[in-house]
């Protein structure tokens, strides 16, 4: 118990350090509390997320902590996985390019008691990054009006979660986490002629908080070889209990003046209630299918918003939409117990839709379609070969009539140490 103490305090202490969270440069995170994470991991991130009704002993299925009370009782499961994308945005006949890669999430889960598995890790929930500018001319003067909007941040998950076998193929499941996270927001106009006239507006809140997601799991062999699993989950919606703050200035350097005013509002942001259900199929330790669902309902939330029709910064409703996401994916495995690695090699795939969370000027947001590929590759050493090389990739397509079109690839990279820690060894 020394020793897994140790380790877990290493690893609180190393992501609680790096801060997990996937870059973003997509205007929309401009939006809301900012892009939401898929929070996949390394081993689902080849089946595009799939995740709700999958149940395994080798890897840390954080979606659903119903799934942990099946981790191997003589192992200690670690994942961690970084990103890199390259988005293509384009609007009208304008294409731009921009690209960033980050660590993402941390991830361990062991068996504390019979029946009784935990996990701990720390994982992105929202990100936000984004930098344009756009330029045109005052009337039918010769000055120029330039709009720059820039944006950064995002909230973090840090969780403790627990599942547990109630009965032969039933088990729950609870995750406890800690929500953190900062933005900052600003737009600034620009008038140039002989003088420059300035007007910025600078959004920024801190949020701390707490989230609780709740899961169950159902496994049934209805014949030889051929398993079912059905999964649901349920996240608790609440509000944020953050302030959200709107600075606005205007500076003139002819006269050399500048006009500061500072706007709160309480209680800005909130969480909605989560929905979600998944089955999967295994046949043998060959073929795994599956299905996800999921409702998250946005719809009932308010946020900070600037009224267009006299300026006063203040919460409203009508911000988001109910985000729906289905997942379809699957793995393979030619034969888990060849001596050739290709054949023990897990070859994964996936696809994806998902509604928008946000509305922009009142009008729905981007759809996302997504598609995916993986493999997990077996790393081998003296005692075992049940830790594995996660390595997906990712295309997506976001899109809404009349806005920026995003088309980005991604490519996932993850490690599943998964190590007889707790095997006793016998001396003959």
């Amino acid at each position: 118990m020394k020793k897994l103490f140790s380790i877990l305090t290493l690893m609180s202490a190393f992501t609680l350090g790096a801060q997990a969270q996937s870059g973003t440069n997509s205007p929309y995170s401009q939006y809301g509390l900012g892009v939401l994470s898929s929070q996949a991991q390394g081993f689902n991130r080849g089946m595009d997320g799939l995740a709700l009704g999958l149940r395994r002993s080798n890897q840390v299925n954080f979606l659903n902590p119903a799934s942990y009370s099946a981790v191997d009782s003589f192992t200690m499961i670690i994942d961690a996985g970084l990103s890199g994308q390259v988005t293509n945005f384009k609007e009208g006949g304008n294409k731009v390019n921009a690209s960033n890669a980050d660590f993402e999430y941390i991830t361990a889960c062991f068996r504390a008691l019979p029946r009784l598995g935990v996990s701990v890790g720390i994982v992105p929930f929202t990100n936000i990054g984004y930098n344009y500018a756009s330029m045109e001319k005052v009337g039918t003067s010769s000055s120029y009006s330039t709009e720059t909007h820039n944006g950064s941040g995002g909230i973090h998950q840090a969780y403790l979660g627990a599942g547990y076998e109630v009965m032969k193929g039933l088990s729950v499941g609870a995750n406890f986490s800690y929500l953190w996270g900062s933005y900052d927001k600003s737009i600034t106009v620009s008038n140039t002629d002989s003088y420059v006239n300035t007007i910025s507006r600078n959004y920024k809140s801190h949020i701390n908080s707490y989230k609780l997601d709740f899961g169950v799991q159902y496994q049934r062999e209805l014949l030889p070889g051929e398993t079912f699993t059905f999964g649901a989950t349920y996240g608790m919606g609440h509000n944020l209990g953050n302030t959200a703050y709107m600075v606005q200035s205007s500076s003139n350097t002819e006269t050399s003046t500048t006009l500061l005013d500072t706007v709160s509002v309480s209680d800005a942001h909130s969480i909605p209630a989560t929905f979600g259900a998944g089955v999967s199929w295994q046949h043998g330790r060959k073929l795994l299918l599956g299905f996800d669902w999921q409702l998250q309902k946005w719809s009932g939330e308010k946020g900070p918003e600037v009224d267009a029709t006299n300026g006063n910064y203040l919460k409203r409703s009508g911000l988001y939409a109910d985000r729906t996401r289905l997942t379809f994916g699957g793995e393979w495995i030619p034969n888990l117990t060849s001596k050739y690695l290709i054949r023990r090699i897990r070859y994964r795939f996936g696809a994806s839709y998902a509604s928008p969370y946000i509305k922009v000027n009142g009008h729905d947001g981007p759809k996302e379609y997504s598609v995916s590929l993986g493999l997990g590759i077996p790393i081998q050493n003296v005692h075992n070969g049940r830790s594995l090389l996660n390595i997906s990739g990712q295309w997506q397509r976001s899109s809404a009539q009349d806005l920026i079109t995003e088309n980005t690839f991604r490519v996932n990279i993850g490690i599943t140490f998964n190590e007889a820690w707790f095997k006793k060894w016998k001396v003959r």
